[in-house]
């Protein structure tokens, strides 16, 4: 066992026992949380406008701060691009992270020098968590990936700006520096296709031990490492043993992982994003996620079914239950306020506090009330993948309201990587976990208000080739894996 590998395991132990004392005072936790930042942005223009002088109860920060979104918060955030100092932070942010906007555009979201170590210690925790419960440390000897945005950064008003996980390239730990791949080179190349085959050239040869991004994106990145060496991933990469990812659910994924792989290997689930690192998962038995209750962040939870409601109720942490599906708010220290982030999340454990990520507010289909949500699609496919010789590249689920004959139904687009022996079957096993799931849309079934769902097989690189017509191949973007609209649906089609 290598120095690097005997100290991994003495901090791993470290920081597993300093967690606890947060992990096990959670109340407690939130509320040092809370008053922290209300102190702290008492003299800013946000905090002079929603009086948080007055504010020491979260009655009372509820009373004076709305819930918004980033088009409602847009007017603050605006005059921090424009340069100006203490309007929803003291000072200035340190980074913009540019996002994918909606009706505004870009999004910028504020990074300041109290937010971003939390980012980056998330990320290690993480992975020492891992440590500390199966005492694996030899892929810290071996060279690790990370599938990223490029790291090159614009300045906007004396600020720097670019895709979060191009900032946080910077702020890799010197000790990682020589073990980490693809080069600074090879991780600037904007063009997503270009700067797989680079990636493939500069690792093939490697001793790969860690690779961590998106699924969708990774394995692209093993399919061209197959085709180029004409070998199985885990065979190219003998001691690779980590696969690290966030953003999407693995799980429709894994088969076919698997099988590009050629064996099983441990995972590790990350929920990062721009406005924070928000959990991580801390047992591999165990798809709950640790939420990070002491990472600058305050969260409250709205049930998902009156989010839209006139007044709905804005919960702390301990307040909820288990299996409800929530709408995330979050308040950090880099001046976000009562901000809904978009997704939603079920607890699955409060002692300690964990939660999955169940799909996004906006991503649902509600064509005739059944509100069918991420999470249900997600289960209902990993259930018909575990008896089927099926392999699925990627998927996404819409409504069709007037279709030319019959009663209206959900069709799924499926990219298949290896096609089900009996696709009838396979839409049988889908509709049986759909129905199981989702009482609503049960009832439109037995009520013949929807006909049984409906597979339509999409080409092969159909889902990259839509990505990329639309701007978004590569990165951290990510298909929705449903819509109350065919938008999606119908240029998949086209193809």
């Amino acid at each position: 066992m290598s120095i690097k590998s005997i100290a991994a395991q003495f901090f791993a132990y470290f920081i597993y026992h300093k967690n606890q004392r947060w992990i096990n005072r959670p109340v407690e936790t939130q509320q040092a949380v809370f008053l922290k930042l209300i102190a702290a942005a008492q003299h800013t223009q946000f905090g002079k406008d929603h009086e948080f002088n007055k504010i020491t109860t979260h009655q009372d920060f509820i009373t004076q701060v709305p819930v918004r979104d980033y088009e409602a918060l847009k007017p603050y955030v605006d005059r921090v691009v424009a340069g100006e100092s203490n309007i929803l932070w003291p000072g200035k942010p340190l980074y913009f992270a540019k996002t994918s906007g909606t009706t505004s555009g870009a999004k910028y979201i504020p990074l300041t020098k109290e937010s971003m170590p939390f980012h980056i210690e998330a990320a290690r925790n993480a992975i020492l968590h891992y440590i500390h419960e199966t005492g694996n440390t030899h892929f810290v000897d071996g060279k690790m990936i990370f599938l990223q945005g490029s790291p090159i950064l614009e300045q906007k008003n004396g600020i720097q700006l670019g895709r979060l996980s191009g900032i946080v390239a910077h702020f890799v730990p010197k000790y990682l520096q020589r073990n980490r791949l693809p080069s600074w080179e090879t991780n600037c190349i904007e063009d997503w296709e270009t700067k797989v085959d680079a990636i493939v050239a500069e690792t093939a040869a490697q001793d790969m031990t860690v690779i961590s991004g998106i699924p969708s994106w990774v394995q692209m990145y093993f399919e061209k490492l197959q085709q180029k060496t004409s070998k199985p991933v885990g065979e190219l990469f003998k001691n690779f043993h980590l696969f690290i990812y966030g953003g999407v659910n693995f799980e429709p994924y894994r088969a076919k992982f698997e099988n590009l792989i050629g064996r099983k290997i441990d995972t590790l689930e990350l929920f990062p994003a721009s406005e924070g690192f928000f959990a991580y998962q801390n047992k591999q038995n165990d798809p709950g996620l640790l939420l990070l209750l002491n990472a600058g962040i305050f969260y409250e939870f709205i049930p998902a079914n009156v989010f839209y409601s006139a007044d709905p109720p804005r919960l702390t942490i301990g307040q909820v239950e288990l299996g409800v599906n929530y709408v995330l708010i979050i308040s950090t220290n880099a001046g976000l306020w009562a901000y809904n982030i978009g997704d939603t999340v079920q607890f699955t454990s409060l002692k300690p506090y964990k939660i999955i990520v169940s799909g996004r507010i906006k991503h649902f289909i509600s064509a005739f009330g059944e509100h069918v949500i991420g999470k249900e699609v997600e289960q209902a496919l990993s259930v018909a993948l575990q008896d089927s010789t099926a392999r699925v590249n990627e998927f996404t689920v819409a409504p069709q309201i007037n279709p030319e004959v019959g009663l209206p139904y959900h069709e799924w687009l499926i990219e298949f990587e290896q096609e089900p022996k009996d696709t009838k079957a396979f839409a049988q096993a889908l509709e049986r976990e759909m129905r199981r799931q989702n009482s609503y849309y049960d009832d439109l079934i037995v009520g013949k208000v929807l006909r049984s769902l409906v597979i339509t097989c999409v080409q092969q690189n159909g889902f990259q080739t839509y990505m990329k017509s639309i701007g978004k191949l590569g990165g951290q973007n990510k298909i929705p894996r449903l819509s109350n609209d065919r938008k999606i649906a119908d240029e998949l089609i086209k193809l």
